[in-house]
């Protein structure tokens, strides 16, 4: 196929323009994390046959494709060319040609997200405590409730002396059953500086009476300051609203859209949006998975709030697209679509509660393709006839536990050489699997079989089971991001960089980059 190129200098014109687009970064996250452009989007090659429809569900959306200058974008774009996707671009000289050009390349992840963030303490003079004033707070048995505001999973890793969790989207919505009185002072943390901020700040957009601060620096401000966490907490269930509870969550809801002039849609004209297909139009149920698992709207995936504003690279690709927050009494959506339209989207409110919606259970997953599957029995056979067996798994799990014999492959740097002669392909997920088998296919591999299982799995079968600690070598393990990877668990050294780095995004952006992030929305109830 003819694949249509775009120079450095012609795409970043673009990126400013009003048309959708979505910027694709096909290397794999760890050089991903190492350094991409500020709108781009990770979409590994190695799995870009699942990730792609999540992340660009629209196939006419103008796609521009980054390598790492190693002709792995022209793969990606026959791929997914091949799945129905008819305008792309591929990057002149990847990520190199962008740096050559003059542009910057952004280390870490959630890098707009994070930038955004920032701004907002900027522009809302969002109030905050270090952790030696909460550590003397709490020791005086000062009336106080501190909130962790990231997910269940990262609080139950480390946790602050005393806190409750409740995910950001949660706390406007839940906080009338958390805290029982307008004057005792509230405090959020996460592991770093932004969601501490985005929490603190969405409470005070409530107009709340209660004094409202973000813990400066987080979990690991806490670790800095030599003060100790706790591990293994369980989070304990979000308190269900009483009927008072409930009203104030309406009734907030309704004084934001009023206040911010947030856009809703009732059932009817969500649906004829989402039948236009000349735009992309993304609808995130922005609840607890519980309350997503019981009943949502048809096509929507789950996306807490907070975590959607944390991260919104993980869950779409396109900008100038249209997203829609699905919630049942709207407080949640309506806290978040502040956020979300500060950083340049364009977003609705679905205007009916999601209790009452048609589907059930967890989203479909894109389907993945394995031929010549075989059970792990047959490792045992291939190993002892001399067949090439390759692990397809994270190199990080590699290193943890893999067949031994297994040798670790990564899709992006496969050879010709590699695809000759009898190769069994194994691993711990289908789609590294699937992706590893195509590329040897189309490299000239005749005999492919492949084998989905684990350690216990291959264990079971018979097979010695081996741990490589430094195997692959990190140059080698593309896949896994190193930069500041150790932060939460407990390497000082580590949490300081990541702060440091955190704190010098805003510094990195040119006035492009900066333009399009409007904290400032979120500064006109306080105005008031």
């Amino acid at each position: 196929m003819s694949i249509e190129t775009i120079t450095p200098q012609a795409l970043k014109s673009q990126l400013s323009g009003p048309e959708e687009y979505a910027f694709l970064d096909v290397r794999e996250h760890g050089q991903y994390g190492e350094g991409h452009p500020f709108f781009s989007v990770n979409a590994p090659y190695s799995q870009i046959e699942t990730r792609a429809p999540v992340l660009v569900p629209r196939r006419q959306t103008l796609c521009f494709l980054m390598d790492d200058g190693d002709g792995v974008a022209d793969l990606v774009a026959a791929r997914m060319a091949e799945m129905g996707y008819d305008n792309l671009r591929v990057l002149e000289g990847g990520a190199p040609g962008w740096v050559a050009a003059g542009y910057t390349l952004f280390k870490g992840v959630n890098v707009l997200s994070k930038s955004f963030g920032e701004l907002v303490e900027h522009a809302c003079d969002t109030p905050s405590v270090s952790a030696e004033e909460l550590r003397a707070m709490q020791a005086a048995k000062t009336p106080l409730v501190v909130l962790d505001g990231r997910s269940p999973r990262e609080f139950h890793k480390m946790s602050l002396p005393g806190a409750l969790s409740c995910p950001n989207a949660e706390l406007p919505y839940r906080l009338p059953e958390l805290v029982a009185d307008e004057d005792t002072p509230i405090v959020i943390n996460c592991a770093g500086r932004t969601r501490s901020i985005i929490g603190a700040q969405s409470l005070r957009n409530l107009g709340l009476k209660n004094p409202v601060f973000a813990l400066r620096n987080g979990t690991q401000g806490w670790r800095l300051a030599g003060f100790d966490l706790r591990h293994g907490e369980t989070p304990t269930e979000q308190p269900d609203l009483s009927p008072a509870g409930a009203q104030r969550a309406a009734d907030r809801a309704a004084d934001l859209i009023a206040r911010f002039g947030l856009k809703t849609l009732d059932a009817d004209a969500f649906d004829a949006m989402r039948a236009d297909t000349s735009r992309t139009t993304y609808l995130f149920d922005v609840r607890t998975e519980a309350e997503y698992l019981a009943a949502h709207w048809s096509g929507a995936r789950h996306a807490p709030g907070g975590q959607l504003v944390q991260a919104t690279d993980e869950f779409f690709a396109t900008r100038h697209a249209r997203v829609v927050l699905s919630d049942d009494l709207g407080v949640r959506a309506a806290s978040m679509a502040v956020w979300l339209m500060g950083m340049g989207h364009e977003v609705y409110l679905l205007a009916a509660d999601a209790r009452q919606g048609t589907e059930h259970g967890a989203e479909a997953q894109t389907e993945v393709n394995l031929p010549q599957s075989v059970d792990s029995s047959a490792i045992v056979a291939a190993l002892a006839a001399g067949t090439k067996v390759y692990d397809a798994s994270r190199g990080m799990s590699y290193r943890k536990a893999h067949v031994e014999g297994a040798r670790w492959v990564t899709r992006a740097r496969l050879t010709a050489e590699d695809a000759e002669g009898p190769v069994l392909v194994i691993g711990d997920r289908a789609d590294l699997v699937a992706g590893v088998m195509q590329r040897l296919a189309e490299l000239g591999a005749t005999e492919l079989t492949a084998s989905v299982g684990d350690a216990k799995i291959w264990a079971e079968a018979g097979l010695d089971v081996v741990e490589t600690p430094y195997i692959p070598a990190e140059e080698e393990c593309i896949d896994f991001l190193f930069f500041v990877h150790d932060r939460h668990d407990d390497n000082l050294e580590a949490a300081r960089q990541y702060l440091a780095w955190e704190l010098n995004l805003l510094g990195q952006l040119d006035a492009q980059e900066r333009a399009a992030l409007d904290p400032l929305v979120a500064t006109e109830l306080e105005a008031l």
